[in-house]
């Protein structure tokens, strides 16, 4: 993907009571019990696309489908093998991991599914994610390479 960042730098003293700025370069904030939490990464209709979306792939495809949006580590191959096992129901599962920090994305699925999930498949789900991370539609992306992953490996 292209270099450059889109996103404003974050200046550590102007951050609010409980938030800190990590490592990795992302706020990490606390919640207190009972406030309104209006700072949501994404809005419930872009989860409920993003739910929708699996459910459907899941129904059609009998493979679990599993998303993972965060920092995956400086070696992004080795953060999302490390992440997989511990995904719902690994053996028969996808996991599409996006690491925006790092701009990458990997895909991961079980030894009972890599005969229907592979490596073709898993490019298809790549290139049709790309073009919304561009843009920085995350959501968009997944719900692209879900869609697109799911039609390649459908029960017929």
């Amino acid at each position: 993907m292209a270099g450059g960042s889109s996103f404003p730098a974050v200046i550590e003293s102007e951050l609010p009571v409980g938030s800190v700025l990590t490592a990795s370069g992302r706020v990490s904030s606390v919640h207190r019990v009972g406030d309104p939490y209006d700072d949501l990464p994404f809005s419930v209709d872009e989860l409920v696309a993003l739910d929708d979306a699996m459910t459907d792939a899941t129904r059609s495809t009998k493979v679990r489908f599993n998303a993972y949006i965060g920092d995956l580590g400086e070696d992004t191959a080795a953060g999302a093998d490390a992440l997989f096992p511990k995904t719902p129901e690994a053996e028969r599962s996808v996991l599409i991991a996006v690491s925006p920090n790092q701009r990458a994305i990997e895909i991961r699925s079980g030894r009972k599914v890599a005969g229907r999930v592979t490596d073709r498949v898993a490019q298809l789900g790549v290139t049709a994610a790309v073009s919304s991370f561009g843009e920085a539609d995350l959501i968009d992306g997944l719900v692209s390479a879900i869609r697109v992953m799911s039609a390649a490996i459908a029960v017929r």
